[in-house]
């Protein structure tokens, strides 16, 4: 099949698959699979309820790093699943943390559905929020403490690559402030660097999403290509506010 062709049956199966979850009795679940829809038990108002954050960019505005189809199905239907289905399982297992701190500094304990749920939910808002049709840098602090840590913003920047290339299967690739040390990892599904039992435990500076809907339907399996489109988005202010 021709890669157009391709690309035009991809993008017709996706809009019929989104359609039946917005129209139909049924609903998509974190993994993209057809679920009967459930009621969430009622959150009380003290208890952590994850809300999805303003996208801040129009759908069309990274291309053509990221295209706009890819935006709009990633952010309404793969993030809202996730945060819908957090939300869910907190009301419905009587969870009363109160921050999402809590939350991750609980996450070896939580259920699949709070622990998968919850790590997409805040996982895919730290990633918009790390991105920019603007961008600019990285310099001043975060510049400084990449050279320090990687020898350069080029070697910071190839060492990313090949962890993102080298992440089998879905998952994540993160900068991480480790008590000072700049270090990056890798984590698997919707693990983060937040959750107890992270391999790597620190605070997230940058992240990129290597899961294949964040890529497939421009890039389909050549995620080296998305991995170098990905660089010129990257909101650079942000992470250097994170940094502080």
């Amino acid at each position: 099949m021709k890669n157009s062709s391709r690309r035009e049956f991809i993008e017709n199966t996706l809009k019929a698959t989104v359609a039946i979850a917005v129209t139909g009795p049924l609903i998509l679940n974190s993994e993209n699979a057809l679920a009967s829809p459930k009621s969430a038990a009622t959150i009380p108002g003290d208890v952590l309820k994850f809300a999805q954050v303003p996208l801040g960019f129009d759908y069309k505005a990274l291309e053509p790093h990221i295209d706009a189809l890819t935006n709009e199905i990633h952010y309404t239907k793969h993030h809202a699943a996730y945060i819908k289905n957090v939300n869910e399982a907190i009301g419905a297992e009587k969870l009363t943390f109160t921050t999402e701190k809590e939350f991750f500094d609980h996450a070896s304990q939580l259920s699949p559905k709070a622990r998968n749920n919850g790590g997409g939910a805040w996982n895919h808002n730290f990633f918009w929020q790390s991105l920019t049709p603007n961008p600019t840098g990285p310099d001043g602090r975060i510049k400084d403490a990449l050279n320090a840590a990687f020898g350069s913003v080029e070697q910071f920047k190839e060492q990313f690559t090949q962890a993102a290339l080298t992440r089998f299967g879905s998952g994540w690739v993160w900068l991480v402030n480790v008590n000072g040390k700049l270090t990056i990892a890798s984590t698997g599904n919707q693990d983060n660097p937040l959750f107890d039992n992270a391999a790597v435990k620190g605070v997230p500076l940058l992240a990129l999403d290597v899961w294949e809907h964040a890529y497939y339907l421009k890039y389909q399996n050549r995620r080296n290509e998305y991995i170098a489109g990905w660089w010129n988005v990257i909101n650079w202010n942000e992470v250097n506010k994170r940094l502080g």
